[in-house]
């Protein structure tokens, strides 16, 4: 196992390598000016060649490559020409709300997709199964951008000063802010990689409320993160459902499994103990991948429900030719991809003890 982890990560350094490379030349070969999209009407010919000697934009493209290149390296991701921010720092304030948003539409999405997948593969061609299959259809079709206009137009709108009233926008109502760790903690002198943490896990409003006993903030942040976690997780979780029940159907007609019905064990441990493990491996790598393309950034939903994460920072930074944080978040969403597809190729010897990764 360990054998077979330390390799994957030995071969994803030229996949990592070759992400960098086609990112920042595809950068160059977009047509436009960085300093004409960035400074608008100010950018005279003077300022621009300033602007460039500033940025190192004068000097070759090799050159300019091998430079970042070796800030990449050192752990620095480079400085935001647009917002004037280093790249980490944009990181560290925008991709906590990214891996929050992702994980609860995943979850919904999970939990949800496979009990839906599970019950219709033992009502097979019941009205049961033939309802979820329709909604689970359904759930592809629609875009998110369409569905999350929808619920916010119910929810808020339609369901307005009633318990089912939901926020349309935002993390936080007027009036509530989510106190950093560090600061309900006393420990603002903190400095270095601990303080860079806690001010990272800061960033998930929900984890941050949870931690610090912030029970207002809690309930709030929660309820704000109800309608784009579904709208989210919807097509997600109906590939998930859709892919459960075909991978159930396909183990429950096994000889193993007609073997321990007769023998007389009850369905429920049937499916529980002998189907549902088997047929997790194909679901499991789907939810590895929509976990993936999740924290890549959900444009649509955060730009929909007024978030300001990882996927509309980008969105933002291509329209500016802020070349530097597409690269640097580029990265960061590559690095998050090749991690995500370690851990679901590890938890197939966990799902199958006949698979031996080594």
């Amino acid at each position: 196992m360990i054998r077979f982890v330390i390799r994957r990560i030995l071969l994803s350094i030229p996949v990592l390598f070759g992400i960098v490379f086609l990112v920042f030349a595809l950068a160059r070969l977009i047509p436009g000016d960085p300093c004409h999209a960035a400074l608008g009407e100010k950018a005279t010919p003077e300022i621009c060649d300033a602007w460039a000697k500033r940025f190192g934009l004068d000097q070759p493209i090799p050159a300019q490559f091998a430079i970042y290149l070796g800030s990449i390296l050192q752990g620095d991701l480079g400085h935001s020409v647009r917002l004037d921010q280093d790249v980490t720092t944009l990181l560290v304030q925008r991709l906590p709300l990214t891996i929050e948003l992702t994980l609860f539409a995943m979850a919904f999405a999970t939990v949800v997709g496979i009990t839906l997948g599970r019950i219709s593969a033992i009502r097979r061609n019941s009205p049961i199964d033939v309802g979820t299959m329709i909604l689970a259809n359904i759930g592809v079709s629609i875009p998110v951008f369409v569905l999350g206009l929808l619920f916010a137009y119910v929810f808020a709108v339609g369901f307005k000063n009633t318990i089912l009233a939901l926020p349309p926008s935002g993390r936080l109502s007027p009036g509530l802010d989510s106190v950093p760790m560090v600061q309900a903690w006393g420990l603002e002198g903190l400095q270095g990689p601990l303080r860079a943490i806690l001010d990272f896990l800061s960033g998930m409003y929900i984890l941050n409320a949870l931690v610090t006993g912030q029970w207002a903030v809690l309930g709030d942040a929660l309820r704000h993160m109800i309608l784009p976690a579904i709208a989210l997780g919807t097509i997600p979780m109906a590939i998930i459902a859709r892919m459960t029940r075909s991978s159930l159907l396909d183990v429950l007609g096994q000889d193993y499994i007609r073997t321990a019905r007769a023998k007389g064990l009850r369905e429920r441990l049937v499916v529980s103990r002998h189907g549902m493990r088997n047929a997790l491996l194909p679901v499991v790598t789907v939810i590895g991948l929509s976990l993936g393309g999740l924290l890549s950034g959900a444009v649509l939903t955060e730009t929909i429900f007024n978030l300001t994460g990882i996927g509309r920072t980008v969105t933002e930074s291509i329209t500016a030719r802020d070349y530097v944080v597409v690269q640097g978040m580029v990265i960061v969403i590559a690095t998050i991809y090749v991690v995500v597809n370690l851990m679901v190729d590890v938890s197939y010897a966990l799902l199958d003890p006949r698979i031996r990764l080594d």
